[in-house]
């Protein structure tokens, strides 16, 4: 089979399971109901990462496992934990540790042999990744159009540079996404709810990982093909140290939300990152040519771009959502 059927099995396989979920009992549990930080005034069913997880498995096994065994317990892991979280509520100091075991195993099995400097940096990173998934998982259809751009890049990338397996496991996550955004364009029907967002955060952060360990690509390939979120999070979260809030407290400060409340709404705030992620993912591709060394000026170039477009977007925000 090739990447683009892998895709499109694993999209049949998300789109029919969710169809499933949305016509059971299992909707009306673990709802999302609005909270401080919500973009949404309903309670939503939260349970759209179970069909992403089945279609992007089934694949998996098509392909007889081209991730490492210590991603796949990784995985495990997070999604356990992410599943207690949405059905019973878990708190951070909980959740987090946790998540660096994760990103621990990542780690040790992709990079056993670099050092210790670079083992931490690497672990902290992907357990970033995780979590500032979770956040950005905030408005409709913005997580999975990220997984969707984001896994296709790094399926590309992996294609270009011969590794068969990695482009069909990520063509296959990126095809599973897009069987769930059928149900979460605005207005959405379902949230891919913590199991589905940390698992995709966590595949992001060790697949790129493990591009790297294979010498498929620079640490800039992964870090431009998930730019949108890694610098909208990121950003938010220094804003908020800089400015000595509680950053562990919900909130509605992140460039999307103040994009969707300052009148935008889910849907011109969906195109605008849509269009954002698709020129970081054209630039992770350009960045694997002859002249890499372009690529710190375009992410730079990226970051300034956005960085001005929060300080501009900085205005008094409305309280009351209005469903786009």
């Amino acid at each position: 089979m090739t990447p683009i059927m892998h895709a499109l099995l694993a999209a049949a396989v998300a789109a029919t399971l969710i169809a499933v979920i949305l016509r059971s009992p299992l909707a009306r549990r673990g709802l999302d109901q609005p909270n401080a930080r919500s973009m949404h005034t309903r309670a939503v069913p939260r349970t759209g990462g179970l069909g992403v997880l089945a279609g992007l498995s089934l694949s998996m096994i098509i392909l007889a496992n081209p991730l490492p065994l210590a991603i796949w317990a990784a995985l495990v892991l997070v999604v356990a934990i992410s599943l207690l979280d949405d059905f019973h509520g878990l708190s951070p100091l909980t959740r987090l540790p946790l998540h660096l075991v994760a990103a621990a195993l990542v780690t040790r099995s992709c990079l056993p042999d670099a050092t210790w400097p670079v083992q931490v940096l690497t672990t902290l990173s992907t357990a970033w990744m995780i979590n500032l998934y979770n956040f950005m998982d905030g408005s409709d259809g913005l997580a999975g159009g990220q997984a969707v751009f984001g896994f296709g890049t790094l399926g590309l990338a992996a294609w270009l540079g011969n590794d068969f397996g990695l482009a069909c496991a990520c063509a296959a996550i990126a095809g599973a996404a897009a069987g769930f955004l059928m149900f979460n364009l605005p207005p959405a029907r379902i949230f891919l709810g913590d199991a589905g967002s940390t698992s995709l955060g966590l595949l992001a952060g060790a697949i790129g990982v493990l591009g790297v360990a294979r010498n498929l690509w620079s640490p800039a390939v992964p870090i431009l093909a998930f730019f949108p979120f890694i610098f909208d999070a990121s950003a938010t979260l220094f804003d908020r140290l800089y400015r000595r809030q509680r950053i562990w407290q919900a909130h509605r400060e992140h460039a999307y939300q103040r994009l969707n409340l300052g009148g935008w709404g889910h849907r011109k705030t969906a195109l605008a990152y849509f269009v954002w992620m698709a020129v970081s993912g054209m630039l992770a591709i350009a960045s694997l040519g002859p002249l890499p060394e372009l690529t710190l000026v375009l992410l730079m170039t990226m970051a300034s771009a956005v960085l001005y477009g929060i300080v501009r977007s900085r205005r008094p925000l409305h309280r009351n959502i209005r469903q786009k």
